[in-house]
């Protein structure tokens, strides 16, 4: 009986102990929101500021990284330079009025968010095995 009791405690602390290892990974992103988001978000305002949206396989995964990393969206200054503010909840009060899916994921956790677009700019670069455009 006490083999058994031994057994079944061993059994749960290394059950216990995977649950604990897999809720403590990294964040991944989420390709769905992802693309969702720099679709209906991103290139709606691309299209709108700039007449001409940016597509993820217009740059490859190195390029990709590389952008994110530098954390510059706007080296002009007139807007917010900083990439990461443009996924961020206060960014999408600004435009939840006039955009569907910003209205939808204002309450999305930012750090989450960001990884989101970035596994999909990563998951559509030219040199992926998915490059995808805009549409």
């Amino acid at each position: 009986m006490q083999f058994v009791s031994q057994r079944l405690l061993r059994m749960s602390v290394c059950a216990a102990l995977g649950v604990i290892s897999f809720a403590a990974s990294a964040y991944e992103g989420d390709l769905k929101r992802g693309r969702l988001y720099f679709r209906q978000i991103c290139t709606t305002c691309h299209q709108t500021m700039l007449g001409k949206a940016i597509a993820p396989n217009e740059r490859t995964k190195a390029d990709w990284t590389a952008y994110v990393k530098a954390d510059k969206h706007d080296k002009s200054g007139k807007s917010n330079p900083s990439l990461k503010y443009f996924t961020t909840k206060a960014y999408r009060e600004t435009i939840k009025g006039s955009n569907k899916a910003a209205a939808k994921l204002l309450d999305a956790n930012d750090a989450e968010l960001y990884a989101d677009v970035q596994a999909w700019l990563h998951y559509s670069a030219k040199d992926s095995d998915n490059p995808s455009g805009c549409q």
